[in-house]
């Protein structure tokens, strides 16, 4: 809960009491004769305790931590390697969606890869040997990485959520266009449009930090390990000193929710415009926290509309797509009126219209899922391209040795008739629509506007509309002249 801080409890059985043993603790193990208890802090303190009631109140870690600072291991990297390879190999074995491993001698395969053990040089080259070793399986959700690298000490790039230009003839940085945000969520900050910046599209930025900045100079260069960090930006509505302001900013880690929220928003209007407020626009990220949140972002404020498009291209996957569909197929069944209220579906929330969904090649794992089941539950045509074709599923990383790991497919589907589906193949679309480069690059998107094409007339052929409330009924029971 809001304001709770991690610990452990004991609960005595004979006195039914319950007790905190060690406060701020988050993991703990319990000894073999579950007298003693080692536990472990988020910011990596340990202790050992006594697995019984606390007499004088809970322990603290900076009470009893236990000194580690003297502790060394010797470290052996190609035992480890050796090790984490056979634990890959076991893994595999014993999880995969079938025994039968897709019809791969599993053992074989790990006695060819074996042989390139002895010529490891560091974790990169184990990487890629478990990553080609597992890959021999032909299936999806296969991943390895992590582990014991070098600390590169890498930097950061910030970035403002801007488009730039650059004037001819000064050689300046214009601001072509500033990605506006949504201040209030700090993923979807917009550093140009926060309270008191006020720097406006095709303004220019002259210098950064008291830099100045020309082309060809990279302008991300002078915001090298700024993200989060005050910066003063010199801009100015001309190419020149004279009249300059100084604003100061917070460079972010990266654009791109801005930028796809500027795409779903591009999008939201490019269907309203052409179908004249009509038709709806919902885009779906992923099937897992992020894209619940859209979708109830998105789908409750446009559900009255007579036609709805839902998008799920480059959907990164996930596990919640039942969940939506409890919602998209929802069917009227009836409608609820009060005397001084609009009547409504008595089952609401429920959409009443024409539905499409945009699907491609990129829409992945629960992305395939929910394109599948579009289809099977007849919501409407689905429009694009294939999809990925990776539906046998994991439940997180399992850690090796050195802190690295690796996924292990355990999960499959298979339909009414017994037949396995969409792994290695994909989701066919009902309408076929590629989004070609040179149409991309010209301002289209085939794939949205042939939903909205069809959308539109599916309207016209079968208008939707909520069934107005009936008559007032006459008297009951009927008198005479009635």
């Amino acid at each position: 809960l809001p304001g709770e801080t991690f610990a452990i409890h004991v609960y005595d059985m004979k006195e039914r009491k319950d007790a905190v043993l060690v406060a701020g603790a988050q993991s703990y193990a319990l000894s073999e004769d579950g007298k003693k208890l080692a536990y472990a802090t988020p910011e990596h303190s340990y202790g050992i305790v006594d697995a019984a009631p606390p007499a004088a109140g809970p322990h603290h870690p900076g009470d009893d931590a236990l000194n580690l600072s003297g502790m060394k291991a010797e470290i052996d990297p190609r035992a480890e390697w050796k090790q984490m390879f056979n634990e890959v190999y076991r893994q595999e074995r014993d999880y995969f969606f079938e025994a039968s491993m897709n019809g791969v001698d599993w053992a074989k395969q790990r006695d060819k890869y074996a042989q390139l053990l002895p010529y490891v040089a560091d974790r990169y080259d184990l990487t890629y040997i478990l990553g080609e070793f597992v890959g021999e399986l032909s299936n999806s959700h296969t991943y390895v990485g992590g582990g014991d690298y070098p600390d590169l000490h890498p930097i950061n790039d910030g970035v403002l959520g801007v488009d730039f230009d650059i004037d001819s003839a000064s050689g300046v940085y214009k601001f072509k266009k500033i990605y506006h945000g949504e201040n209030w969520d700090p993923r979807l900050r917009s550093p140009l449009t926060e309270p008191g910046v006020n720097v406006k599209e095709g303004e220019y930025l002259l210098a950064v930090n008291g830099h100045a900045l020309r082309s060809p100079q990279s302008p991300y260069e002078l915001f090298e390990n700024t993200v989060g960090e005050n910066v003063t930006l010199t801009v100015n509505s001309k190419p020149t000193d004279e009249g300059s302001r100084r604003v100061v900013v917070k460079p972010l880690p990266s654009e791109y929710p801005l930028r796809e929220l500027d795409w779903i928003v591009t999008n939201r209007k490019k269907v309203s415009d052409a179908t004249g407020g009509r038709v709806g626009y919902v885009y779906i990220p992923d099937m897992g926290a992020e894209g619940l949140n859209e979708f109830v972002k998105q789908y409750f404020p446009q559900i009255r509309k007579e036609g709805l498009i839902i998008d799920v291209r480059y959907n990164g996957g996930g596990f919640v797509d039942q969940l939506i569909f409890e919602r998209l197929r929802r069917i009227l069944a009836g409608m609820g009126a009060a005397r001084n209220f609009q009547s409504a579906p008595n089952n609401d929330p429920v959409f009443y219209g024409s539905m499409a969904c945009i699907t491609n090649e990129y829409a992945a794992s629960d992305g395939d899922f929910f394109s599948y089941f579009f289809k099977y539950y007849k919501l409407g045509p689905l429009i694009g391209m294939r999809t990925w074709g990776g539906v046998r599923g994991i439940r997180g990383e399992i850690p090796l040795m050195d802190g690295g790991y690796v996924t292990r497919p355990e999960f499959s589907l298979y339909d009414s008739d017994s037949h396995w589906l969409i792994e290695n193949h994909g989701v066919e679309p009902d309408i076929v629509v590629d989004n070609t480069p040179d149409k991309v690059m010209a301002g289209h998107d085939p794939q949205l506007e042939k939903a909205i094409e069809w959308v539109l007339n599916d309207m016209k052929e079968h208008p939707r509309v909520l069934p107005p409330r009936p008559p007032d009924l006459p008297a009951y029971p009927p008198g005479p002249g009635n």
